[in-house]
């Protein structure tokens, strides 16, 4: 069952055996319209058997009216609006939808815990929209996480970040990568994100790719090696 009837969500556990008790979770979210099935294969091409059973859950967003696409309805974790056209004037975020966000994946962390996962062995990942609601929750959550995965996203309400982090969170590990090419989230905001980070003591791990809004093969093997030093001592 979802943490909320109106989230649907789909998961599996690495090893073959759905019945097995996880070694560790991970919690994945998709971009804007796309859905909890995009990053199934990309996670079927880890190998992290060093870990042992791994529990991978991908929920759904909620479907929603979407400004930047005229008010289309989509999954999407919050709204968008098109950037001002004059560089004075900061970009509108949807600060409720990404609060609300944060909430959903903070039930999602709390339901790992509930069915046996500690919170120091859940990551969330998350790519685009997915990537700026894993930094919104995970710096946030009041439990230490194994770590976070920000892939071809940024940094939302980065004016409040600092006052926001959650004690808890304070040392978690970060991995964030970004195509260079990238021109539905430019490269100069994922490394504005990489910066603030750093700039508040994370240990951030930056990779960035020849490619666009995408995963390429390299990022998925670095993303490997990264999750298994981190879940797998």
């Amino acid at each position: 069952m979802s943490p909320n009837p109106s989230i649907q969500l789909r998961e599996f556990v690495t090893g073959g055996d759905p019945a097995a008790q996880p070694a560790a979770s991970i919690i994945v979210l998709h971009g804007l319209g796309a859905d909890g099935s995009d990053f199934v294969p990309i996670a079927q091409e880890l190998d992290l058997s060093a870990i042992g059973p791994v529990r991978f859950v991908f929920p759904n967003a909620p479907v929603r009216p979407v400004t930047i696409n005229g008010g289309y309805e989509m999954r999407a974790w919050y709204d968008i609006h098109p950037p001002s056209t004059d560089p004075a004037i900061p970009r509108h975020e949807d600060e409720a939808g990404l609060r609300g966000a944060q909430a959903i994946v903070q039930a999602l962390i709390d339901r790992e815990t509930g069915r046996g996962v500690p919170p120091e062995r859940v990551v969330v990942m998350g790519f685009s929209q997915g990537c700026v609601v894993t930094l919104m929750a995970g710096l946030r959550a009041p439990q230490r996480l194994a770590g976070l995965v920000g892939l071809s996203g940024y940094l939302a309400l980065a004016e409040h970040t600092a006052t926001e982090v959650h004690p808890a969170n304070r040392a978690t590990p970060i991995f964030l990568a970004h195509g260079e090419e990238d021109d539905v989230v430019v490269m100069e905001r994922g490394t504005a994100a990489r910066d603030a980070l750093t700039s508040l003591g994370y240990a951030v791990e930056w990779h960035s790719y020849p490619m666009g809004h995408s995963v390429c093969p390299e990022e998925v093997t670095d993303l490997n090696a990264w999750l298994v030093a981190r879940l797998g001592a």
